[in-house]
């Protein structure tokens, strides 16, 4: 029976080649997250908007990225695209891959928190003289922002668990770097707990900054109902 090895585990807790993983999971994450709710946000727009095709072609691509599994998404791209003359390199991949998965999720967010808003805050925006970018800007994002940032966060939070699929196509990081280990010193449990580790606490440092976030942004929310109280 295989024992566990302490020496092993507290040898590897801080070894800079799984530390070098953990930063690549980092980045990738931080990138593929901003790529995500960037194009989401047009996707948002398109979702909403008055001419059908754009309507059509948006509900089409959530569909689409939803409904399918990231892994496949990523074989597509990674193997799949090259047969038909659009190669990429494996972090293209996993950042084109994981950004449009993402971006199908957090489009239903940001539609779903606009909508939300009471129609007369835009009326009222137009009825100022404000542009109907401007109501969007001035008026109905910063509601909305409150409203989408719980759920923001914990799809970030689960981006940067959701990188380790990338391993399939031998972006290296944290997982793959943990498996290589796995293949050459056959320390399966105890660097799978320091994978474990690494991941609690990146997961951990993201959920202090959320909860900063979702307080900075409620402070306004929370004033306006202290004033409504008083009035």
């Amino acid at each position: 029976m295989t024992m566990w090895n302490w020496d092993a585990f507290f040898g590897y807790l801080f070894s800079p080649f799984l530390l070098r993983g953990a930063w690549t999971t980092i980045w990738l994450t931080a990138a593929s997250g901003a790529i995500g709710l960037a194009l989401a946000g047009l996707v948002a727009a398109a979702m909403m908007s008055n001419v059908a095709a754009l309507r059509r072609a948006a509900q089409v691509y959530v569909w689409l990225f939803r409904g399918t599994p990231l892994l496949v998404q990523l074989v597509i791209i990674y193997t799949g695209l090259p047969q038909i003359g659009l190669r990429f390199s494996v972090v293209a991949s996993a950042l084109i891959g994981l950004a449009l998965n993402e971006a199908a999720y957090l489009a239903e967010v940001i539609r779903g928190a606009i909508q939300s808003i009471p129609r007369g805050q835009r009326n009222a925006g137009l009825a100022l003289g404000l542009t109907p970018v401007q109501t969007m800007r001035d008026v109905l994002l910063p509601q909305a922002i409150r409203i989408m940032l719980p759920t923001l966060g914990n799809s970030l939070n689960g981006l940067l668990k959701t990188t380790s699929i990338t391993s399939i196509i031998s972006m290296e990081e944290l997982l793959r770097r943990t498996n290589l280990l796995i293949q050459e010193r056959f320390l399966t449990l105890e660097l799978f707990v320091v994978a474990s580790i690494y991941y609690l606490v990146m997961t951990s440092a993201w959920q202090i900054v959320q909860t900063r976030l979702e307080a900075r942004y409620g402070r306004g929310h929370l004033r306006a109902l202290d004033n409504a109280e008083q009035r």
